[in-house]
Order: C-alpha cells, then sequence, then structure tokens
C-alpha cells in the first residue's frame, strides 16, 4: 500500500486497501462470516396478491429428516412495534401482495429446506386485488412529502399563462418502467441469538440502521444487538433500508436459540421482497420565448406504491432547480396496488426525472433550432430557482464544453438519420445531470492512538463495493496531518460509533466531515505526540453554509448510437462523462464509480423492466435470463473525466458525493442519440428493437 505524505493523501490514485482480500477470496461477506454449526433458512412466499392463509399445512415437511422447524404466523414470535407493514411479517394470516413471506422452514442444510419448503401446503381465502398501474386511475392521491423529505407539489408564477403565450411550446409525456435492483451479492443475513443478545451479520447499507430497526420491531435494547457488515457486494440502494428478510431471518434465529440460522436469497426471490424502481410516467411541459430562453416549465409524475406502506419517489425534484424559468410547477401523484413495497434504487427520482427532463430539453432545443448544448447553456440558472440560493459551486457549462470537445461535438449535422455507415444509422446525444449534497446526522468517529504509533479509526460506515474502505483512510490521513500507513481504519460493525446509511450518495460528506470533526478534537486535546490509548469521540460538525448555498454536483454525458436499419437493434459504442464533483478523493475508486453509474443508465436506457403480470400481481422476468442488465458485450468504450472544482462550503474536503451522479442523465444522453440516429423519438423506456421498427 502507498503511503503518501501528510497532507496529500486526498486525491492520491491509491489502490483498494481491501482489494488484496476481495481478489483472494478471504473478505467475509456475510453469508461466509465463520459461524459454528449454521442450520439454513429457507422462506414461503404467498402465491395470492391479496387474501389471507387459510391453513398451514406442514405435516410432510416436519416428517423430513434434518428439518428443524417450519414457522408462520402461527407460532411466530411476536413482535413488539408492527405499525411498518412491511416488516410486520408472519403476524397474522393476512396477504397484502404476492411473494410476502408467510413463513419459513429451518433445516441442517440448505437443499433440505428448500425441498421441505416445497412439501407444505398452503391454502388462501382469496380476495380481487388491484395491480395495474395506469396513470389516469381516479383514486391517485398526493402524498404528504417525497423520499428524502421533499415537498410533493411547488409552483412559482402563472405556468399556464406563460406556457400558452410562449412562442414555442412541448408537451410531451415520459414513461419509465418497473426497475429492480440487482448487485452482485444478494440479500443476506446470518442471525445468531445467545443469551438474549442477537448478532447479524448482514449484506446492508447501514449497519446501524439495521440495529435500530431490529431493536424496535423485537422490542430489546440496542446494545443487545450486534450488526456486523464488513464487505458487502453492492446495493445499488436496496439495501440501504431493512426489509422484511432480515426481519425473516431473526425470527428463525430466535426460534431455534443458541445456532446460527443463515439465509440468502436466490435471484429470483429478490424480485419480490427487497424494494424496486417505481414505474413512472411524467408529463412535462416547456415552453420557450423567441430566444430559446425558458417561461414556462411543468413536471407532472404519476408513481405506483404499495397499500400496505408509501414511498414516494422525488422525481420532479431536479426539475426545480436545474435551469432558468419564469414559471415553475412540478406534482406527484401515486396510485396505492396490492404489490409489494417500491424503495430506493441508485438515484432515486433524480435517475427517471432526469430522463424526462434531459429529453425533453433535447425535443425542445430542436423546436427552437438551437444545438442541445446551447440551449442548455442559454438556459443556465445564476441562482437555485427552488430556494433562491446562490450556488456553492455549479460547473455545468464547464462539464458540456469540455465534453463537447472530448466527445468530438463540434460540426455534428443536427439533421436526424442523416448518417448511415453500411446498415447502421449512427447518431449522437448530450444531456445533463445534477444530484443533491445530503448530509445525513448521526455519526461519530472514535480516534485512538495505538501502542504501534498508528491511528486507530473507528466508525460503523460500510463499504458497499464503493471504495470506502480507501476513501476514509485517505480523509483520516489528511485530517490528523499523517501518512496513509499511519492509519488503522476500522469500519463495518455496530460495536463500532454509529455511522449514517451509505446512501444518497452522502457518505463521504457526513464520515468524511465527522473524520476531520474528531482530528481535531484529538489534536486539541493530545497534541501532535499522543500517548498509546489517548482517546476522543465527535460528532458529525454542522455546516453552516447549508443554509447559505443551494448544494449539487453536476454533470454532462454524451453517447453515440448505432441503430440496425433491418433489426431495430441498438449498440452504444462510446459514451463520455464529465463530472462537476469538488475534489475527488480517489481518482482510481472514482472513475470505478462514474463508469458503473453511466452503465446503468445505458442500462436503464436499453434493457431493464421489470414486466409485472396484474392478473397475478408477480413479476415474470425475475431472473437474469429475461431481466437483462449489461454485460460486457453490451457496454462500449466509457470515457471519464471531471473538472478542476473548488467548493470550500461543501464539507472540510471540498467532495461531493459521485455514487449516484453518473446515472441521472446518462440514460438520456443515449436515448437522444437513438433519436438522432433514427429520426424516431422513444419516449417509453427502455428503447427496445420492437419501437424503432416503423
Amino acid at each position: 500500500m502507498s503511503t503518501t505524505a501528510p497532507g496529500r493523501a486526498i486525491g492520491a490514485p491509491l489502490h483498494r486497501i481491501e482489494g488484496p482480500q476481495k481478489v483472494t477470496g478471504t473478505a467475509p461477506y456475510a453469508y461466509e462470516h465463520n459461524v459454528e454449526n449454521p442450520l439454513y433458512l429457507y422462506p414461503l412466499h404467498s402465491d395470492i396478491a391479496r387474501g389471507s392463509v387459510k391453513q398451514i399445512d406442514a405435516s410432510a415437511a416436519e416428517a423430513l429428516p434434518g428439518v428443524i422447524a417450519v414457522i408462520s404466523h402461527q407460532n411466530a414470535p411476536t413482535l413488539a412495534d408492527t405499525r411498518d407493514r412491511e416488516l410486520a411479517i408472519l403476524q397474522s394470516d393476512e396477504v397484502a401482495f404476492r411473494g410476502q413471506y408467510i413463513g419459513a422452514v429451518v433445516a441442517e442444510t440448505f437443499e433440505v429446506a428448500r425441498h421441505a419448503a416445497s412439501l407444505v401446503r398452503i391454502p388462501y381465502d382469496e380476495e380481487p386485488h388491484d395491480a395495474t398501474f395506469t396513470p389516469d386511475r381516479d383514486d391517485l392521491y398526493t402524498p404528504s412529502q417525497l423520499n428524502a423529505g421533499f415537498p410533493t407539489d411547488t409552483e412559482e408564477g402563472d405556468v399556464d399563462g406563460a406556457f400558452s403565450s410562449a412562442a414555442v411550446t412541448l408537451d410531451e409525456t415520459y414513461t419509465t418502467p418497473l426497475e429492480h435492483n440487482n448487485p452482485m451479492e444478494p440479500h443476506t443475513t446470518v442471525a445468531v441469538w445467545e443469551g438474549g443478545d442477537l448478532t447479524l451479520y448482514e449484506s446492508t447499507q447501514g449497519a446501524h440502521s439495521v440495529r435500530r430497526l431490529i431493536s424496535r420491531l423485537f422490542g430489546i435494547d440496542r446494545d443487545r444487538v450486534r450488526v456486523v457488515a464488513l464487505h458487502v457486494g453492492g446495493g445499488f440502494g436496496s439495501k440501504g433500508q431493512p426489509h422484511a428478510n432480515t426481519v425473516l431471518a431473526a425470527m428463525a434465529a430466535h426460534v431455534v436459540e443458541g445456532r446460527p440460522i443463515k439465509f440468502a436469497l436466490t435471484r429470483q426471490q429478490m424480485f419480490a421482497c427487497v424494494g424496486y424502481r417505481t414505474p413512472t410516467v411524467q408529463r412535462v411541459r416547456l415552453g420557450a420565448d423567441e430566444n430559446g430562453r425558458l417561461v414556462a416549465t411543468s413536471h407532472d409524475v404519476v408513481e405506483q406504491t404499495s397499500k400496505i406502506k408509501e414511498f414516494a419517489e422525488q422525481t420532479a425534484n431536479a426539475t426545480r432547480s436545474m435551469y432558468a424559468t419564469e414559471a415553475l410547477r412540478t406534482t406527484h401523484r401515486l396510485a396505492a396496488l396490492d404489490v409489494s413495497v417500491p424503495s430506493w434504487m441508485r438515484a432515486p427520482g433524480e435517475a427517471p426525472g432526469m430522463y424526462a427532463l434531459e429529453a425533453a430539453m433535447d425535443e425542445m432545443a430542436i423546436k427552437c433550432d438551437l444545438d442541445p448544448i446551447e440551449f442548455r447553456i442559454r438556459n443556465e440558472p445564476e441562482l437555485d430557482a427552488e430556494t433562491g440560493l446562490p450556488y456553492s459551486s455549479r460547473n455545468l457549462v464547464a462539464c458540456l464544453r469540455e465534453g463537447a470537445e472530448r466527445f468530438g461535438w463540434e460540426g455534428r449535422d443536427p439533421t436526424p438519420r442523416a448518417r448511415q455507415e453500411g446498415r447502421w444509422l449512427v447518431g449522437t446525444g448530450v444531456a445533463s445531470g445534477m444530484y443533491p449534497i445530503f448530509r445525513i446526522p448521526g455519526s461519530k468517529v472514535r480516534i485512538r492512538s495505538q501502542e504501534d504509533g498508528r491511528y486507530a479509526v473507528e466508525i460503523g460506515a460500510v463499504d458497499i463495493g464503493t471504495g470506502t474502505w480507501t476513501a476514509l483512510t485517505q480523509i483520516a490521513a489528511d485530517a490528523l496531518e499523517v501518512s496513509v500507513g499511519e492509519i488503522d481504519l476500522r469500519i463495518g460493525d455496530t460495536d463500532l460509533p454509529s455511522a449514517s446509511v451509505a446512501g444518497g450518495s452522502s457518505g463521504i460528506t457526513a464520515w468524511g466531515s465527522t473524520i476531520f470533526e474528531a482530528a481535531r478534537a484529538f489534536r486539541d486535546r493530545h497534541g501532535q505526540n499522543p500517548s498509546a490509548g489517548d482517546t476522543v469521540e465527535a460528532g458529525m460538525p454542522d455546516n453552516p453554509d447549508t443554509q447559505n448555498y443551494s448544494m449539487h454536483a453536476f454533470a454532462a454525458y454524451f453517447a453515440e448510437a448505432r441503430v440496425h436499419e433491418d433489426t431495430g437493434e441498438v449498440r452504444v459504442p462510446r459514451m463520455t462523462g464529465v463530472f462537476a464533483v469538488g475534489n475527488v478523493i480517489n481518482p482510481k475508486t472514482a472513475r470505478s464509480q462514474f463508469i458503473g453509474g453511466m452503465t446503468m443508465g445505458l442500462s436503464m436506457a436499453l434493457h431493464e423492466e421489470s414486466l409485472l403480470d396484474p392478473r397475478f400481481g408477480h413479476v415474470v422476468n425475475h431472473d437474469f435470463a429475461e431481466y437483462h442488465i449489461p454485460t460486457n458485450a453490451d457496454v462500449g468504450e466509457m470515457d471519464v473525466t471531471w473538472i478542476d472544482e473548488d467548493d470550500p462550503y461543501v464539507n472540510p474536503m471540498g467532495s461531493k458525493g459521485i455514487g449516484e451522479i453518473g446515472i441521472c442523465g446518462s440514460p438520456a444522453a443515449v436515448a437522444n442519440a437513438v433519436y438522432h440516429a433514427t429520426g424516431i423519438r422513444v419516449r417509453d423506456l427502455p428503447i427496445t428493437p420492437d419501437k424503432l421498427l416503423r
């Protein structure tokens, strides 16, 4: 491991600290923790979308050698808190959606548990259900607030009047489908109760979040619950909030107290109970004057939620401050259905919302007879239209200009379907992106000097594969003004001080700010030459600049699309992304995040769609055979860079979150390139070949 000089760790392209463990297979993921004499759980899912369980006939399963227990609402532990109906499983015979957990088999081996589960007979009293999502339902309603606390609706100025008098107008509807997170590591829990204490080895984005939830549900003190998450194989938001699988594992471990329970979801099961990106229907109206400046912007969104628990994405939130406009309105409405609960998926809200906005901006640029880059620059705001605050830094224009040069935009013929190579129609597209800077409270850091002269820096944060182990080590080195080799970072365990969730691109901001605060307190108390054992603990400091500035990351995305004239096949041989994200902590891990986000945007544009059969209320393409995400052959050249951006207001590191910004506008860049290649405007993602064969 490189040991950079004091004060120079941030910005160095260090190799991942945990890299050798991962490539040698010695990094323990949740399922791989060494526990003695484990048992294995296989869940029972409901086969109906609404009704109740009439009976649980487990006699055949219980007679199978190796079966330890069959758990259902008839014998499951009683939860102390049942207000969250997604998590209050096995507390009654009610069935609220297809795939809901209605029981579990615990056995000596996974194979026996799975076979025994197939032998359990469960008749139902079935009731009519509603799983049809349409934007013209008569029961749409306004949620009280959106995810992350954003207001549901906003309005500034006379939108309808400005739109009707505008010189150029656009009124189009864009849709995005239901999509499922598919991290490499499935949702996994290893649970063991011993003497009233519960230990969970968990695949999660927030160890302390799981601890708080489980202690509340089971009515025990938090210090009796330990959650360990040393390494997590991705989450993309689906592991940001605890789901019912964790509760089910803890329940089973309670029933067989003293023996560990291992429970890893199969790929198919992950399409049932661990969240998904809600489908959206988005009507975007834009009005511009003769010079191509926006005078009216309206973004109306309809989404899906579950009857048992509301989740409302902030889909139109980015529209509220992305471009200058004289009048602005955004709305969100929900359709509550007999389906499982939607949840976070990379850039929840911003990803589908910016697709619609940036596709609309492309269409509007054409109507105004302006280059798409020039149209965006012409509508660059001086202040955040929603808050009225200046931006701490806003370098979108620099991203667009840098990207145009790198991509080769100059001299582009704007005429659709003008370029052809053999049977391939070739086009290029551009889009912008924005993601807010979140400061999630609740983190603490403990710093302790060790006998070996190094510093133990301890926080219960989780690395979900993004490079947190490495980035926090670099931050700690600079905060303490020592070399990277003098830092002994400890994360991924609730025995360590509390940490906020790894979500919303907020981790480095929250945890890094707290490390700097703890380092300051440590030096104030112990000086530059502390004694072994000297310790200090500090919480995340307030940042008064959040009241004075609007803080966001920005990006520009460029894509080339090739569409086969005969088959409608779409290929994207190259994409360029240019980002304005403050100081980059580690260029190597940051580049990986940007490429991953853009690849996920490519996937959103061309491939991903969960198909729900409303007759039965379940997703039918619930595996990798039919739910396609890009493989190596689908991804062409990814050119990624970032501009030098000094933002002293966001946090002590001057950094901005990068996990989500890669996906925010990249689907629109691909969609806009497909239009330029074919002259066919597909407004309903994903862009599949059938939509291009007209």
